[in-house]
This record gives structure tokens, C-alpha cells and sequence, in this order.
């Protein structure tokens, strides 16, 4: 099974960016981990058939309604826990360890951050980052490959946009 892991896209429109819609559609389940923003951008990723997600913080009413502030799924044995909002730093990551080993569930994916993050412990956390609006990253999601109880996650650069502090600090290297 492959899944593509994306969080906090805040996008508006209700179609998917052809960018990110060249992608999706290469993966079996998409994995969203809150911060859709906007009702019709959700209905375009559901309309897929293989949406997966949790409301974030950031989005309208109407999808805090409808999407649970947490997830849980097996796929193949391995349980993955999904939620928007928990990880208080991008260096410590015992917050969401503990979330983990309280959902009871093999990865953890989570949003909020806008910067990728992918640590094995005794759990897998993942962060997808941003691929529309990247925070101290480039634009990006994660790719979870999950075949015969094995699991590979790896970061996807996706086309698009970086952070402006990653823009300056690229342009500082070049003096």
C-alpha cells in the first residue's frame, strides 16, 4: 500500500493544484493531516476515494463538524494514528511519542508544523510538512509505503513555492 502524507495545505480553491494532483494520483490513500481550510478544497481531495483526515486548527466550522480531531486505521497489521495539532517543537518530539504510544498505534502522523519531520523510535513520527505553505522547508510531503508488515516512509519534494527564510538563506550561499 502507498500513501502520500500531506498536512496544512490551506488552500481555498475547490480543485486540487495540478502540482499536487500529479502526485496524488499515484498513491493508493491520501493522508491528510488537518488545516484543509477550506470545505471545498476537502471535497475535492474526498472526491478522490482515498482521503484519510482530521480537521486542523485552521479550518472553517463546517469541516471541524464533519472531520474527528483524531484517526485511527490499520493497513496491513500496522495501525496509524492521524491528528492536526500536538508537536510543540520541531526538536522534541517526546509530545507526540507520547501521543503515539496513547493512541496505541504504530506511525503517528501529524500537521500543524508546516516542516517535515520523520523520527523512528519505538514509534514512527511523521510530519508531512507543507506542499503549499512550507515553514523553514521547501515544499513537501511524505510518502509511507506499507508491504507485508514493513514500513518506508521518505520526503517528496514537491514543486512550488518555499519558505522566504529558505529563499534568503539559498541567496546568502550564493555570495
Amino acid at each position: 500500500m502507498r500513501c502520500i502524507l500531506i498536512s496544512d495545505t490551506h488552500i481555498e480553491e475547490g480543485s486540487i493544484p495540478q502540482y499536487l494532483s500529479a502526485i496524488i494520483e499515484d498513491y493508493d490513500l491520501i493522508v491528510h493531516a488537518g488545516d484543509f481550510t477550506s470545505l471545498d478544497f476537502y471535497k475535492a481531495l474526498d472526491s478522490t476515494g482515498k482521503l484519510r483526515a482530521v480537521h486542523g486548527n485552521a479550518d472553517q466550522d463546517e469541516l471541524k463538524g464533519l472531520l474527528p480531531e483524531e484517526l485511527v486505521f490499520e493497513i496491513e497489521g500496522v495501525k496509524i494514528g492521524v491528528v492536526h495539532q500536538g508537536a510543540l517543537s520541531v526538536v522534541d518530539m517526546t509530545p507526540m511519542k507520547y501521543k503515539a504510544l496513547e493512541m496505541g498505534v504504530d506511525v503517528l502522523v501529524f500537521g500543524h508544523l508546516h516542516r517535515p519531520i520523520i523520527e523512528k523510535s519505538d514509534v514512527l513520527l511523521i510530519c508531512p510538512g507543507s506542499p503549499s505553505k512550507p515553514r523553514m522547508s521547501d515544499p513537501c510531503a511524505v510518502e509511507l509505503v506499507i508491504e507485508n508488515g514493513s514500513i518506508n516512509a521518505k520526503l517528496i519534494e514537491i514543486e512550488g513555492q518555499s519558505c522566504s527564510y529558505v529563499d534568503f538563506s539559498r541567496k546568502l550561499g550564493e555570495k
